[in-house]
């Protein structure tokens, strides 16, 4: 855990003396401070292993079912309100929790299992600081929280007299880690005969969202003012919006599964629509007055708005006139409180707001209430180096806030993990092309439940699929 040998002061005595350096706090002690030091370090990794094991008991009682799982109190104190009514609703609503539960607890279980190995391997060397200590404090507290409320299970309930509740799961389960990889050759899965108007080509594709249900993918394009879904292997699309002069050069997509809709960045048109699912003609306006490219949703249904004309990105409730300012609004500029030209947005479970830049070519990240943001990608100018972005565009961020950012003029897609100088390739980075492990021009992209990436290849006019490599491939 030392190093450098020198006469300084010591941090815990104040004498100077010879001295040795923690590479964890870059603090001077003498050599009885330092064995303290020492001491107090493996008290404190001694309190995480011990919280550790705590929280590996509270799974264990979850899989036994000795304690009832949270999501199951809330739907028990609901059916004693009206039981008469709604106990066969209970029921329902019970019996799909349950489906989901073992397969969230497993997951949890192996989280924590590679949590506690990679605990069990650096105190084995005793080669640990407060570095690493701070990291797992912060691992372990995020499974904590998902135990208790799974991201991808939500409830709903109404108003009304006799009041009724929903259950809603969510297919998307995007478990991301820093060491995954994915094939460096795409296939293509949507266009790729150029660009055009006809069912098997796109133009400009620069929006996407998919449907882990059935594996249906929903293209928006620029150059055709229309959205396509693509459903699993097909090698034609169907025209689902737009493509009929409702649309002006659409952005961003949003699949709602709650509504059965699509929420549409209506860009040249000014405004935000949405977009009934299924026969459809026409959308619904319901945001107006904003040039609007990047799209978001959060666990409320709250809308993400991106003004790329006024730098700002705004939060929309559900009947809210004019919206409320979540990043930005200062101008154009490279300042903590300013945004330029932003392009799309993400927003975490905290309601933190992630912000590409295409002009400032970085990332920010503005916490919920903030006035201003921090640099968590780029931020160097424009270039191609690792610490570079060259048009930040379509960005996503996981449980860990590793961000993973499409890097338009660069033609690759960009991982950076927290507090990273740089970041590192993902997919592409071989050169501005067509062939299966280039892009040109990425725009936007998503991930399935499986971890497979699918990028928007705007001018290749295509979607490329980036197989996840398994364990057993590497």
């Amino acid at each position: 855990m030392a190093s450098t040998v020198m006469k300084s002061n010591c941090l815990g005595c104040g004498k100077i003396s010879i001295t040795y350096d923690c590479k964890g706090c870059q603090e001077a002690f003498c050599y009885n401070h330092l064995i303290m030091h020492n001491q107090q370090l493996n008290q404190q990794y001694d309190d995480i292993e011990n919280q550790s094991n705590v929280f590996k008991q509270k799974i264990d009682q979850h899989q036994q079912n000795i304690s009832p799982h949270p999501l199951l109190q809330q739907i028990n104190e609901w059916e004693q309100d009206s039981i008469q009514k709604i106990q066969k609703t209970a029921e329902e609503a019970r019996n799909i929790i349950n489906q989901h539960k073992s397969e969230h607890l497993k997951q949890i279980d192996s989280k924590l299992e590679k949590l506690t190995d990679g605990m069990g391997r650096l105190k084995c060397d005793n080669d640990f600081n407060e570095i690493d200590i701070n990291n797992f404090k912060v691992q372990l507290d995020e499974l904590q929280k998902q135990l208790n409320k799974p991201k991808h299970i939500r409830i709903r309930e109404d108003s009304t007299l006799v009041k009724k509740i929903e259950v809603f799961v969510s297919a998307r389960q995007i478990n991301l880690t820093t060491d995954m990889k994915w094939n460096p050759n795409a296939v293509t899965v949507a266009g790729g005969h150029g660009q055009g108007q006809a069912l098997n080509q796109l133009s400009i594709p620069n929006g996407i969202d998919i449907d882990d249900n059935d594996g249906t993918i929903v293209v928006s394009e620029y150059g055709n003012s229309r959205i396509v879904e693509w459903k699993k292997d097909a090698t034609t699309g169907r025209i689902v919006a737009g493509g009929n002069g409702h649309l002006a050069n659409s952005h961003s997509i949003i699949i709602d599964h709650w509504n059965n809709e699509f929420i549409i960045a209506d860009t040249g048109n000014k405004r935000v629509v949405r977009w009934p699912r299924q026969g459809a003609t026409s959308g619904q306006t319901i945001i107006s007055n904003v040039q609007c490219i990047g799209l978001a949703m959060n666990k409320d249904d709250d809308l993400y708005v991106v003004d790329h004309e006024k730098h700002e990105v705004r939060r929309w409730k559900t009947g809210d006139k004019e919206g409320t300012l979540v990043a930005g609004g200062n101008g154009a500029g490279t300042h903590l409180n300013q945004l330029s030209t932003p392009r799309y947005v993400f927003v975490d479970e905290n309601e933190s707001v992630y912000v590409s830049e295409y002009s400032n070519h970085r990332v920010m990240k503005w916490m919920k209430g903030a006035k201003e943001g921090i640099v968590v990608a780029g931020g160097h100018g424009a270039g191609s180096s690792l610490k570079q972005l060259n048009g930040a565009n379509g960005i996503f961020v996981d449980e860990f806030e590793t961000v993973y950012v499409a890097d338009r003029f660069n033609h690759r897609i960009m991982r950076w993990v927290k507090g990273s100088t740089e970041g590192e390739v993902v997919v592409g980075g071989n050169g501005q092309g067509s062939q299966s492990n280039q892009l040109s021009v990425p725009l936007d992209f998503v991930f399935d439940n499986e971890n497979n990436l699918y990028v928007a290849d705007g001018y290749n006019h295509r979607v490329q699929k980036f197989s996840i490599v398994k364990k057993q491939e590497e």
